[in-house]
């Protein structure tokens, strides 16, 4: 398996990240993402600071890192927009890929962001979505 060192090499620029807020979720999400359900994701627009390096960029490939670090996937920045929590269409809250109805993205959602801040139904979100380009685990 590379090192997140090995990945940047190939991928210049990437940001390593996480999917969720503790192993259990993370795994759950970086499973989706293998699968091929989940092509989206999003986070409240203020943990993203203006030139926070970890801001979603377009074409820019970042590395997804299971809970303990390790380089999972690489995945593409292929559309970055802001949305309102209460006004994000279905078609996103399904490309997230983690409920099968906008209500249960909703409810899942909303529940993450009161543990991890706070949530609002007008808070800002900046959504992302993506493709896969390598799966580390069988590459090399």
């Amino acid at each position: 398996m590379p090192t997140l060192e090995d990945v940047r090499t190939r991928y210049p620029g990437a940001v390593g990240f996480k999917f969720g807020d503790g192993p259990e979720l993370s795994a759950a999400l970086v499973a989706l993402v293998r699968e091929g359900k989940k092509t989206a994701t999003c986070g409240a627009l203020g943990d993203y600071p203006g030139g926070d390096p970890e801001t979603p960029v377009v074409g820019r490939h970042d590395v997804v890192l299971a809970w303990d670090g390790t380089p999972e996937l690489v995945i593409q920045t292929v559309k970055v927009f802001t949305s309102r929590f209460d006004a994000v269409t279905e078609d996103f809250a399904l490309a997230e890929g983690e409920n099968e109805t906008r209500d249960g993205w909703a409810a899942d959602h909303r529940a993450y962001f009161e543990r991890n801040g706070g949530w609002s139904a007008d808070m800002m979100l900046l959504c992302e979505r993506f493709r896969v380009v390598e799966d580390l685990r069988i590459s090399d």
